[in-house]
C-alpha cells in the first residue's frame, strides 16, 4: 500500500483545468493532492490510499457527486468531503449535508478560499481527535474517545466526522440547551461560514441513528425557540 502524507488532498474533477487549478494551489499550500476525473477512479483510489480530504464535483461522467459521497462514507465515515459545485440551491446543498458531506463551496471560487475552508475542516478533526476524557456514557450511549466510536447497547454506530463532533458536544454538555450558534462554534469552529441550516441537518440525522423513534425523541430535545439539548437522566 502506498504511504501518503498526512494533509492528503483527493481532487475528484472532471475538467482538467479546473482540477490542474485547485491542485496548483493546494500544493503552493503544503498539501500532497492526487486527483481523479471520475467518481469510479476516486473509489478506487480511497481503498488503496486513504486521503484526509476529498473535494468532489457533484456533476461527474460516470456518476454524480451524491452517489460518489454515500459510497465514500461507506468506505471510510471519517473521510473529511468538501463539496464542488456550480449549483447553488439550497436544496442540493442540504442533500450533500445529509448524505455526509462536510462542507461545500460553490463555483465559481477563490481559490484561498478553498485552501481556508479545507485547513478549518482539518483544525477541527484533528483538535477534536485529541481525547480529554477517554469515554463519555449517558444510558445506553457510549462514545469511545480513543477510538473514534460510537456505540448504543454495545453496538456500533457509524458516525460522520461531523456526527461524531456533534455527539461528543451534547454529552460533554449533557441537560443543556445549546443554539444553534452554540452548535455551530462548537462544532464547526467560530470561523465557519455557511449555511446555519446545516445544525438541523446533522441533528436529524443522528436522531436516525441513535433515538428508538425519531420522530418522538427521547435522546437530543428540541428545546422550542433556542436549539437542542441532551436529556441524560442518569
Amino acid at each position: 500500500m502506498t504511504t501518503i502524507p498526512r494533509n492528503h488532498v483527493h481532487i475528484v474533477e472532471d475538467d482538467a483545468h479546473i482540477r490542474r487549478f485547485i491542485t496548483i494551489n493546494l500544493e503552493r499550500s503544503g498539501f500532497t493532492v492526487t486527483e481523479s476525473a471520475l467518481g469510479r477512479t476516486a473509489l478506487e483510489c480511497l481503498k488503496e490510499s486513504k486521503p484526509d480530504v476529498i473535494v468532489l464535483d457533484i456533476m461527474l461522467p460516470d456518476m454524480d457527486g451524491f452517489h460518489i459521497c454515500k459510497e465514500l462514507r461507506a468506505i471510510d465515515p471519517h473521510v473529511v468531503i468538501v463539496f464542488l459545485t456550480a449549483r447553488g440551491q439550497d436544496l442540493d446543498k442540504i442533500r450533500g449535508l445529509e448524505l455526509g458531506a462536510d462542507d461545500y463551496i460553490v463555483k465559481p471560487f477563490n481559490p484561498l478560499e478553498l485552501v481556508a475552508r479545507i485547513n478549518t475542516v482539518l483544525r477541527r478533526t484533528q483538535h477534536a481527535a485529541i481525547p480529554t476524557r477517554t469515554v463519555l456514557t449517558s444510558g445506553a450511549i457510549r462514545l469511545d474517545l480513543d477510538a473514534n466510536q460510537l456505540y448504543k447497547h454495545d453496538c456500533t454506530i457509524e458516525l460522520t466526522p461531523k456526527e461524531y463532533h456533534m455527539m461528543r458536544v451534547f454529552l460533554e454538555h449533557p441537560n443543556m440547551a445549546l443554539t444553534r450558534d452554540d452548535l455551530l462554534n462548537l462544532v464547526w469552529g467560530e470561523d465557519f461560514v455557511g449555511d446555519p441550516k446545516t445544525v438541523d441537518v446533522h441533528v436529524r440525522k443522528l436522531r436516525e441513528k441513535i433515538e428508538d423513534d425519531c420522530s418522538k425523541p427521547q435522546l437530543i430535545e428540541t428545546v422550542w425557540g433556542r436549539g437542542y439539548r441532551w436529556r441524560k437522566d442518569d
